[in-house]
């Protein structure tokens, strides 16, 4: 089966959509598929990679000036460039199917060679009417054309059943399935012996039965309250994140002995460093800026809780990222988020600093319950993972290719 692949964003261009179709693309190399993807260049000249042999990447070059953000122009860019780029693709190879990554613009390109290629569609989040208030406008004009892309593709696939819920508003009619987020649980893992010796060898243990050891297996340094907390959020600093609220909860808890590590560039970077000036709380808040993705995991280990206070999600890699790092997670219930608070942290009101703060101290002032909260993420993320979600897709483009 050879695949065509579109998503406008690959990294280092965009969040968490493009990381996932690069984790997705990852096995598909490691199966030996066929794929080829077109994707935007982050310089302006085009550029291919190629993974394992059996994966293209081609980039096109779109003018990108920020990575984190496009522009109206870039997007039209990219949609005209992608067309005349797949109809010289298939003058030289034959595709089953087309997976595209966002109904907008992905799904608009795949939708024009419908004649000769069946295409699915894979909502992330912004693709979706209602998700993203920045785009109100243009989802009452997209919406006609965002319908019909949907109606006339052979599978439209969400990556939570909160985005499904969001995606039937605009079209009740539509069928809808669900194929979530991974993790790849190898590279995102706690930094303690006790919990990897867990995962290795696969206990089977609830936690009840091993907190008698706990104490005698693991240097947990949750319990030691006299300890500064390691509190990260690993986000695109943009005003739908909602940072600005976890600032503002950060000032409310001046007096505790906490850190908070702000992962991530954006539009917004430099009104959040002016806020956090103004709410004197700099002494308190590290913002680190980009870090590579190979990097992050360092990050996350030496963490004790992860914080997203963001408007609108999909399923957020960052978060799931967390939990495999056995990380207590504190978030908003937005999107997907509610599908992997089980035990392993506190769901929040959105846009509501009192709510954060009231959770960060709720958790702090009780380390046991802290530390048995990161054990739970970790067991949740086990779950997941890239060769699953991969597995799903292949499952679903052998029932439509079969048809």
């Amino acid at each position: 089966m050879r695949i065509l692949m579109l998503n406008y964003e690959y990294p280092p261009i965009g969040g968490g959509g493009s990381y996932a179709c690069k984790s997705i693309l990852q096995v598909f190399a490691n199966k030996n598929l066929n794929v080829d993807l077109v994707t935007s260049s982050p310089s302006d000249y085009f550029e291919t990679e190629t993974i394992n042999e059996s994966v293209n990447i081609y980039k096109l070059p779109v003018n990108k000036k920020d990575i984190h953000y496009w522009t109206q122009q870039e997007i039209l860019t990219y949609s005209w460039k992608a067309k005349q780029f797949i109809e010289k693709l298939l003058l030289e190879k034959t595709y089953d199917i087309c997976h595209t990554f966002f109904g907008i613009p992905c799904g608009a390109v795949a939708y024009l060679f419908k004649e000769n290629l069946p295409y699915v569609v894979s909502l992330r989040g912004s693709d979706v009417p209602g998700f993203n208030d920045r785009f109100s406008f243009q989802y009452v004009l997209l919406k006609p054309l965002i319908n019909k892309i949907w109606s006339e593709s052979s599978a439209v696939v969400a990556n939570s059943e909160g985005l499904k819920e969001l995606a039937l508003e605009s079209s009740p009619s539509q069928d809808i399935s669900v194929i979530t987020n991974g993790i790849n649980i190898s590279d995102f893992k706690p930094d303690t012996n006790f919990i990897n010796n867990y995962i290795n060898n696969n206990l089977n243990n609830s936690i009840n039965n091993i907190n008698n050891d706990l104490n005698n297996n693991i240097n947990n340094h949750t319990y030691n309250k006299s300890k500064k907390l390691n509190i990260v959020c690993i986000s695109r600093l943009i005003e739908r994140k909602g940072i600005n609220f976890l600032l503002e909860a950060i000032k409310k808890l001046k007096k505790k002995n906490i850190k908070l590590i702000l992962v991530g560039e954006g539009k917004q970077e430099n009104e959040l460093q002016e806020l956090a000036k103004d709410l004197e709380i700099t002494d308190m808040v590290e913002f680190k800026g980009y870090v590579d993705h190979d990097d992050i995991a360092d990050i996350y280990q030496e963490s004790d809780l992860f914080v997203l206070p963001s408007f609108n999600e999909g399923m957020s890699n960052a978060l799931l990222e967390a939990m495999a790092s056995g990380l207590p997670v504190i978030s908003t219930d937005t999107g997907g988020t509610s599908e992997l608070i089980d035990g392993n942290g506190i769901l929040i009101q959105k846009g509501n600093s009192n709510e954060i703060a009231q959770a960060i101290s709720k958790v702090m002032d009780d380390p046991e319950t802290l530390m048995q909260m990161g054990f739970k993420s970790r067991e949740i993320a086990e779950t997941m993972s890239w060769e699953a979600v991969a597995e799903e897709y292949c499952r679903l483009f052998m029932e439509i290719v079969e048809i």
